[in-house]
């Protein structure tokens, strides 16, 4: 089964994202739902996908699941709770309760988006994530360089819970990449519970001059840090559209894979996803 472990569903008309304000975002400042994204599915021989969150509300994790319950192809949903609640365990049950509950296999928060890049240390943040890690769910780090060490030390502190690093931590491929992205990246990977999705790389480089040559120094980075048995594909759509169409993106990281060695491929694109969330799938 082939898996696309990062998308997403919006309405700008029923919802407000205030990262979507920037002027260059415009061409995905419109609605997109399950069924603009299925025709794209079945032309590049994606069987499955998972729908991550896109913004930090509790009634978009609700609607997701909704949306997981009534569409076969949706097998997990990666959601939002507040971690800093006192009563979350009591929210994941009743999520977890609800039509389309079985698929909610993550959590994951805006963290590159807080003022504090050691958000994620935080007492009342550590016990939100036990909340879920005693459930069985996985937790989505969305963080940038400034914020790997803080996840280094979260991943370390739990080491028997999983996480999945999304689009490989946003390295600076515009401006050529950073020693300090890829060692933070090295040390974060020495943490064997931690996964990482090779998604939204297109989307960090220059967005009308990238190719796969280009995106293939931090997937190779990525993969020799990780191995082969932790990386998961993700198209990151329709983000990823402002850098080019579902096909470009998922072929360019088709082409970095193949460079890696026989197989890699293919846990990239569905097993290591069945890992990293426990997916209940065949």
């Amino acid at each position: 089964m082939m898996i696309d472990a990062h998308q997403h569903f919006w309405d700008p008309a029923r919802a407000d994202y205030p990262w979507m304000d920037a002027p260059e975002l415009a061409p995905i400042r419109r609605a997109f739902g399950p069924a603009d994204l299925a025709p794209l599915l079945k032309a590049n021989g994606i069987d499955a996908s998972i729908v991550v969150q896109c913004r930090s509300a509790l009634e978009e994790t609700e609607e997701f699941l909704r949306i997981a319950h009534a569409t076969p192809s949706v097998v997990g949903v990666v959601g939002w709770v507040d971690l800093t609640d006192g009563a979350l365990g009591d929210t994941l049950d009743r999520l977890r309760a609800a039509p389309g509950g079985d698929k909610l296999v993550g959590i994951r928060h805006q963290v590159h988006d807080e003022a504090d890049p050691d958000w994620l240390l935080r007492e009342d943040v550590r016990r939100g994530l036990a909340a879920l890690f005693v459930r069985d769910l996985t937790y989505d780090f969305l963080v940038r360089t400034r914020e790997l060490p803080a996840a280094i030390a979260t991943a370390q502190a739990f080491p028997n819970a999983r996480f999945v690093l999304d689009h490989a931590a946003k390295p600076p491929i515009a401006s050529g990449g950073s020693a300090e992205w890829a060692d933070r990246i090295k040390a974060l990977a020495a943490c064997g519970n931690v996964w990482c999705k090779i998604s939204g790389l297109a989307t960090e480089a220059v967005w009308s001059d990238w190719d796969a040559d280009r995106l293939l120094p931090f997937v190779q980075h990525a993969a020799t840090c990780f191995g082969e048995d932790r990386l998961i594909f993700g198209s990151d759509w329709p983000v990823c559209l402002l850098a080019g169409s579902y096909a470009e993106i998922k072929g360019a990281l088709e082409a970095c894979l193949a460079r890696l060695g026989p197989g890699v491929r293919d846990k990239a694109f569905g097993v290591n996803a069945k890992a990293a969330y426990r997916l209940a799938i065949a």
